[in-house]
């Protein structure tokens, strides 16, 4: 196998036209320039240099090899200018994973500042496929216990606490109500707003702490079509602040107490791709938006 450093070095003894000037031009002495010719020359099993005047020239195979050696010249002060500019980032790709209530507002508007900061940087951007990172993502936005570690190659940091609202059918006896206590809810039907995971999980430690078990009369796992039921008269529900976006006319919006639930958003972070510039902008976006 040809050695790269050996054929830069036939690269300078053509391009001086001897092995004294190459020496001098790579700072070698000339004994340590030739030795590595002599090497070369044994890799590539064919002379690179004869002799000419009081210098040396290339032969045929000696000129192919120093084409060959400024043309990866080139390709390696490419690489270094774009390792450079992503280190300082400048260019390259953060890839991110999302859940949908998470978009709009918070999402959106961070991508928006990010794209003003670092606008050669090429965002991959979708909606996360679970409620586990992406392995694939440098940055994956889930709900996670607040105080939650991370692990298995990733650091979670906390974004916001998205705190879960009582959604009632208008009509609702609790309905003039600003702030309604959880437990009050304990003997109504529910319609449930979320699947199984995190988000579900928050609700019902809740409940837990509020006394009792939620009766789950419909199950949706979609807060918009939770709404809907609701609106029908079919039960209560409780739905993230960030899931409220667009909300039934025909339902009320509470404040919930005795605990409110609330869901913890974090961003779980590859820790190789901490390292990288454009992931730390990204995450410094997402925790000031």
């Amino acid at each position: 196998m040809l050695d790269v450093r050996r054929m830069q070095v036939l690269r300078a003894v053509v391009t001086s036209g001897s092995i004294t000037a190459a020496a001098a031009n790579l700072g070698y002495t000339p004994s340590a320039v030739s030795q590595q010719i002599a090497v070369l020359e044994k890799e590539a099993g064919i002379a690179l240099l004869e002799r000419f005047g009081r210098g040396v020239r290339p032969t045929a195979a000696g000129r192919l090899l120093t084409e060959h050696a400024a043309e990866i010249g080139r390709r390696v002060a490419e690489a270094e200018t774009a390792l450079a500019d992503l280190r300082a980032g400048r260019t390259g790709q953060v890839t991110v994973r999302y859940f949908a209530t998470a978009g709009a507002d918070l999402v959106a508007p961070a991508l928006a500042r990010f794209r003003a900061e670092h606008p050669g940087v090429r965002v991959d951007l979708r909606i996360a496929e679970g409620p586990m990172p992406d392995e694939e993502a440098d940055v994956t936005l889930v709900v996670r216990p607040r105080g939650a570690t991370g692990g298995d190659g990733t650091s979670l940091v906390h974004l916001v606490d998205d705190p879960y609202r009582a959604v009632l059918p208008k009509g609702h006896r609790l309905a003039d109500r600003r702030v309604v206590d959880l437990g009050e809810l304990a003997d109504e039907p529910w319609v449930g707003s979320e699947r199984p995971g995190p988000c579900l999980d928050a609700v019902l430690e809740a409940c837990a702490a509020a006394g009792f078990t939620p009766d789950i009369a419909v199950e949706c796992e979609e807060y918009a079509t939770a709404q809907g039921f609701v609106a029908a008269g079919l039960g209560v529900s409780l739905v993230p602040l960030t899931g409220l976006g667009s909300r039934h006319p025909n339902v009320v919006v509470r404040k919930v107490r005795g605990p409110e639930p609330v869901r913890s958003i974090h961003a779980a972070v590859r820790e190789s791709s901490l390292a990288l510039p454009a992931v730390r902008g990204l995450l410094t976006a997402l925790q000031e938006v």
